[in-house]
């Protein structure tokens, strides 16, 4: 667990743009059933979180289709709440971050920690805007 001083400036770094952010199992289990479209970024405190991650989803949204509905939990430290959002990844592998987009429930896109790390912010969105154009 990391401590929330540490953290609250990279959940406010979504939050601030509009990503609910779920802090129990029954929050992310009420997203999911959300109908329409779903984004959900699993946050991190790595380096390719606060770099690529947290500014590619936010670039992504700059868009003329996007999610109707934008979700965050934090890893290591809303521990259920990020391994109820993960069960609904399989069959890909727990990563942080993460970045899954869902339609009616159903994981339509994934961004997994090796799509992310390294890669600049712009290409994560640009990635996130073609499955948006896709799916939304």
């Amino acid at each position: 667990m990391y401590p929330a001083e540490l953290v609250q400036p990279m959940r406010e770094h979504l939050s601030a743009v509009g990503f609910e952010e779920l802090h129990t199992v029954e929050a992310v289990e009420a997203a999911m059933q959300k109908e329409g479209t779903t984004l959900v970024v699993v946050n991190s405190v790595c380096g390719c979180a606060a770099a690529n991650a947290r500014p590619g989803a936010i670039m992504s949204l700059d868009n003329s289709k996007k999610p109707e509905n934008l979700v965050t939990v934090f890893a290591g430290v809303d521990r259920q709440a990020t391994d109820a959002a993960r069960s609904h990844m399989v069959p890909f592998p727990p990563s942080s971050p993460s970045i899954a987009l869902f339609k009616d429930g159903d994981l339509v896109h994934m961004l997994e920690r090796h799509h992310i790390e390294g890669r600049p912010a712009e290409m994560i969105a640009e990635n996130l805007t073609e499955a948006y154009n896709e799916h939304c």
